[in-house]
């Protein structure tokens, strides 16, 4: 991997700074001073995501993005030595703000399965947190109308292990289909694909899929339950809802959801703009993020 790593490199500046999770290295970004932003990926990405985000919030901000265990630039073990699940996700985050001292005023910004994750910790630690910025991404019960993609459901399949560990077609297929059809650099698609290079290393991929709790009996689905029904915390803390309209996953009914639960959150709706909304519409995020944070 260490030609592609060097090739993203370019774009994706940063320092590596690395958490000792029980014997695993959870790699995590941590740039610039000042009031703490937290960014929380989903799958298939990782904290390269958030690099134009980061570039520009640190400049007069402490910005953390962690890369979660299997993915991005962290240890990608076995399934014997650790669990792929929503509840180990949540207390890895938990555990590295406490190692970081982020306890308090923080901003927390999600997208994908960082909704979940990100919200379920949250909802546990209310009082540090000061505004939420969420782009595309659930953190409730699937809404009435929506359902799981075709694509996902296969992923989810017998098939998956040889389709998304084999064949690498989830992180292959995401980083052609989520953005604007083109818009995605040579550079920039190395970057989302680098890490998960080998059937061992794509692991965690296909776990966060297979963990997509859909059905009463699937691991996750209690704890996101109970996030839905807490979310009401949040009701009055500055949010912004940030989403592209062109998302075959999350799509517009879960937009209109998260506005019915919380309906003073500012909101940026962009109709051309794919599920890796932050790829497609950068240019306009970032400035509206920044303003987000200054009038609040």
């Amino acid at each position: 991997m260490g030609m592609v790593r060097q090739d993203f490199r370019k774009v994706y500046p940063f320092a590596d700074h690395f958490w000792d999770r029980q014997g695993l290295k959870l790699h995590y970004v941590d740039e610039g001073k000042g009031e703490p932003v937290v960014m929380v990926h989903g799958n298939p990405t990782w904290s390269f995501y958030w690099r134009e985000l980061i570039k520009d919030l640190s400049k007069d901000h402490r910005v953390v993005a962690p890369d979660h265990i299997g993915m991005g630039l962290s240890d990608k073990p076995g399934d014997d030595a650790y669990q792929y699940t929503l509840r180990s996700r949540v207390e890895d985050l938990d555990g590295l703000l406490d190692f970081l001292k982020v306890r308090e005023d923080i901003t927390l910004v999600v997208h994908d399965w960082g909704g979940m994750i990100g919200m379920n910790w949250a909802c546990r630690r209310p009082e540090r947190v000061k505004r939420l910025v969420v782009l595309n991404t659930w953190a409730f019960d699937y809404p009435e109308g929506a359902r799981v993609p075709p694509a996902l459901a296969l992923a989810r399949s017998p098939l998956g292990a040889f389709l998304v560990r084999g064949l690498n077609l989830f992180s292959l297929g995401a980083a052609m289909t989520c953005v604007k059809p083109g818009s995605m650099s040579g550079q920039i698609f190395s970057g989302y694909i680098a890490p998960y290079d080998s059937w061992n290393n794509r692991r965690a991929v296909h776990r966060f899929v297979q963990d997509i709790p859909v059905n009463p009996q699937d691991p996750a689905y209690d704890l996101m339950k109970w996030t839905g029904d807490h979310l009401h915390q949040f009701a009055g803390k500055p949010m912004l809802l940030i989403w592209g309209g062109r998302d075959f996953v999350f799509n517009d009914v879960f937009y209109e959801e998260w506005r019915r639960r919380f309906p003073k959150a500012e909101t940026l709706h962009l109709p051309k703009a794919g599920h890796y909304v932050l790829e497609d519409a950068s240019e306009r995020i970032v400035p509206e993020i920044r303003a987000f944070l200054a009038r609040n």
